[in-house]
């Protein structure tokens, strides 16, 4: 299984490759088609959105709501060994914020001890991961967050045998507007953020 796991993920990524060019990918190369180690590589952080009191950037446990958010900041996802657990990537800005919101948010959860690596998994070591990062559009529907402009969407992970606890960054950018093609600090404004998540094994 673990094998099936591996060469699936394998082939996604060269896909991936193939198909979305460093120069058209959102969010970025990071971590997986070049030794980019966040979004402002390629991107700057000059949008409006730069109040943390007004910005949304949540786990969510699916089947209960609950956020996974610990006292410290982090974030903590546990699962028993071989257990799938999904979670809500929730992204966007609070109810009755009077800035524009943002139109598209980036986001992407990797290790970052494997950037720059020739691993193709660049999550972490052991656990299984279907969607770890998204381009999406904002405009997204979710019971606790009722008139906040955000994006939500849904991901799986499971430790595998040889699972370990270990961390991972959950990498974001809010953005409005389209990058100028050959300049991708051009054309669009945003702000970048970066969090902490912990994965734990539970055995």
């Amino acid at each position: 299984m673990k094998i099936k796991l591996f060469l699936s993920a394998m082939v996604i990524t060269l896909l991936i490759f193939v198909i979305v060019r460093p120069g058209r990918s959102y969010p970025p190369t990071v971590g997986i088609l070049s030794k980019a180690k966040n979004c402002l590589d390629c991107h700057v952080s000059n949008g409006p959105w730069r109040d943390e009191e007004k910005t949304i950037i949540d786990i969510v446990d699916k089947d209960s709501g609950r956020s996974l958010r610990q006292k410290d900041g982090t974030f903590l996802i546990k699962a028993k060994r071989g257990q799938t657990i999904t979670v809500l990537t929730v992204i966007g800005r609070t109810k009755g914020d009077q800035a524009p919101p943002p139109y598209r948010n980036g986001w992407i959860y990797i290790d970052p001890t494997s950037i720059g690596s020739q691993s193709l998994l660049k999550f972490a070591p052991g656990w299984a991961v279907d969607v770890r990062y998204s381009c999406r559009l904002v405009g997204d529907r979710l019971e606790g967050f009722e008139g906040a402009k955000i994006t939500a969407l849904s991901m799986t992970v499971r430790p595998l045998d040889d699972a370990q606890e270990s961390t991972v960054q959950l990498q974001v950018m809010l953005t409005r507007g389209e990058s100028v093609k050959g300049d991708p600090r051009a054309g669009m404004v945003g702000n970048y953020f970066e969090r902490i998540v912990r994965l734990k094994v539970l055995d």
